[in-house]
C-alpha cells in the first residue's frame, strides 16, 4: 500500500512540474507580448473544452481539459496576402485552406487595433515574443541544475578506487568463477592497486578528475606510467601498464556507432587497466548547471536527429514487446511512471530522491525548449524561421535600395502547419501507447 501511496505522489509531482513547464513557457511568449503592445486575448494552458477561466485586463487566463500544451492567443498572427483586393480568391483547397486562415487571424483584430497586431511588429521583436517560451524553459532548466548541483550536490566520480578487476577475460569466453585461476591479470591488479587506493599522479600528470586518469590512460596504450596513490595515508609507488584493446568509435553529437564506407563498426586501439572509481557525492559551484544543461542538451539534440529511428523503436517496444531503451524518449505518462518509481525507493534518502525529481524537472524543460525551436510550424521555431526569412527579405531591399517588401505570408505555412501538428499529435500518441503498455523500468 505505501509502494502505491508513494507511485501516486511521484506521478502527481510528475503532473505538477510539467505543467508549471507548459504555464511558464508561456509565460515567456506573454511576457514579451504584452512588452511590445501586441493585443494577447487568451492564454491558456491545455487545449480541449476550458475547465476555468479568468479575465484580467484585455487577457482572458484559464485551464482547459487535456494538459498536453498550451497557448498564448494574439491577435494577427498572419498579415493580409499582398494586393489581395486586386486579386481573385484561389479555387483550389490548399488556396481555400490558406485564405481561410488569413480571415481567421483578421478577424481576431478588433476595429481601431489593428496597429497591435503581432504580424506588424519588427523582425526582431516577433523573434523575442516567439523566443520567450524556450528562454523561459532555459531559465528554469539552469535553477533545476543550480538547486541540484549546488543544493543537493550530485555523484561524481572520484580519484579513490572502488574496484579493482583481478583477470581480463578474453573476448568471447566466459568469466571464470575462480579468481585464484586468473590466468592474466589486469593490469590495475597486476600493479598492486587495491580498492580504497586514491590515485595521486600519473607520471608527470596530476589529475584532478576522474575523467583526466581516464583520458590518460586511453591515450598510453602499451606503455609505461608511472603512477602514485595514497593507501591508508601512505605514499605508494608503482608501473602501471595500459594494455591496447579495441573498442567501438561513436559520434560526439548523436551518440551513435561510427562506420565505415563498407557499413562496418569503426574501432580505435585504447589503453585498458581494469579499474572503477568511487562515486563521491559533491556540492558543485552554480556554474556546474551549466554543464549539466549542456550534457541534457546533447541527449535531446540526439533524440531530435534520431527520431525516425525512435519512433520504429518506440512501435517496436509498443507493438512486439521490444526492449526500452532507459535514455530514450518519453511521453508525458512515461514521465509520470518514472517519478512514481523513483518516489517507490525506500532505501535512498528523500533528499536523494527530490533531487531526481527536481533534475527530472530541468531535463523536461530542455526538451520542451528545444523541441520547440525546431524551425517547423506551429513550433515556436517554425515562427521564428518566418520572421528570419522576413528580416532577410528586407535586409536584401535595402542592400539593393529598394522600398521594403510587405511582410512574409507566412499563412502559405498553414498546409505545412496541419501536417506537422498531425505527425505530431501520431508520435504522442505512440509514445504514450507504449509508456502504458511496455513503460521504462528503472530499478529491475
Amino acid at each position: 500500500m505505501i509502494d502505491v501511496i508513494a507511485f501516486i505522489i511521484g506521478i502527481l509531482i510528475a503532473i505538477f512540474g510539467i505543467a508549471l513547464s507548459i504555464a511558464l513557457h508561456e509565460c515567456g511568449h506573454l511576457y514579451f507580448a504584452k512588452r511590445f503592445n501586441v493585443l494577447t486575448t487568451q492564454y491558456m494552458i491545455g487545449f480541449g473544452p476550458t475547465l476555468w477561466s479568468t479575465k484580467r485586463g484585455e487577457t482572458e487566463y484559464g485551464v482547459k481539459a487535456i494538459p498536453l500544451g498550451g497557448y498564448v492567443q494574439m491577435i494577427g498572427m498572419y498579415p493580409p496576402a499582398p494586393g489581395e483586393k486586386a486579386k481573385a480568391r484561389g479555387t483550389g483547397i490548399l488556396s481555400q485552406f490558406i485564405e481561410d486562415g488569413r480571415q481567421a487571424s483578421a478577424e481576431t483584430i478588433p476595429p481601431g487595433q489593428e496597429h497591435r497586431a503581432f504580424y506588424r511588429l519588427p523582425v526582431w521583436q516577433r523573434l523575442l515574443v516567439m523566443f520567450g517560451g524556450p528562454l523561459m524553459n532555459f531559465i528554469v532548466a539552469i535553477i533545476c541544475f543550480v538547486i541540484v548541483a549546488s543544493g543537493f550536490g550530485v555523484n561524481q566520480p572520484s580519484l579513490t578506487l572502488e574496484s579493482v578487476y583481478r583477470c581480463v577475460v578474453p573476448a568471447g569466453q566466459e568469466a571464470t568463477a575462480d579468481p585464484d585461476s586468473c590466468e592474466t591479470p589486469s593490469p590495475a591488479y597486476a600493479a598492486g592497486l587495491r580498492p580504497g587506493d586514491t590515485l595521486v599522479r600519473i607520471d608527470s600528470e596530476y589529475p584532478g578528475s576522474w575523467d583526466e586518469v581516464q583520458q590518460i590512460i586511453r591515450e598510453s596504450a602499451g606503455k609505461d606510467l608511472k603512477l602514485q596513490y595514497t593507501r591508508e595515508g601512505v605514499i605508494h609507488e608503482t608501473v602501471l601498464h595500459p594494455e591496447p584493446t579495441q573498442r567501438y568509435v561513436f559520434d560526439e553529437v548523436t551518440g551513435s556507432q561510427v562506420k565505415d564506407d563498407a557499413g562496418k563498426p569503426v574501432l580505435e586501439t585504447v589503453g585498458f587497466v581494469g579499474f572503477g572509481s568511487r562515486f563521491e557525492k559533491v556540492h558543485e559551484s552554480p556554474y556546474y548547471a551549466g554543464e549539466m544543461f549542456v550534457q541534457q542538451s546533447r541527449a535531446v539534440v540526439n533524440v531530435i536527429i534520431t527520431m525516425p529511428q525512435r519512433v520504429v523503436e518506440m512501435f517496436q517496444a509498443g507493438f512486439l514487446g521490444a526492449e526500452r531503451d532507459p535514455n530514450g524518449p518519453v511521453s508525458v505518462v512515461g514521465v509520470g511512471v518514472i517519478t512514481g518509481q523513483i518516489a517507490q525507493l525506500h532505501d535512498v534518502s528523500i533528499a536523494d530522491r527530490a533531487a531526481t525529481m527536481i533534475g527530472m524537472v530541468g531535463s523536461v524543460n530542455v526538451a520542451l525548449g528545444l523541441m520547440n525551436l525546431i524551425p517547423l510550424p506551429p513550433l515556436d521555431g517554425g515562427h521564428i524561421a518566418a520572421a528570419l526569412w522576413d528580416g532577410l527579405r528586407k535586409w536584401w531591399a535595402r542592400l539593393r535600395r529598394r522600398p521594403d517588401p510587405a511582410p512574409f505570408d507566412s499563412a502559405k505555412l498553414l498546409p505545412v502547419t496541419i501536417v506537422v501538428a498531425g505527425l505530431l499529435m501520431l508520435i504522442g500518441a505512440l509514445f504514450i501507447f507504449t509508456d502504458i503498455v511496455n513503460p521504462i523500468r528503472l530499478f529491475e
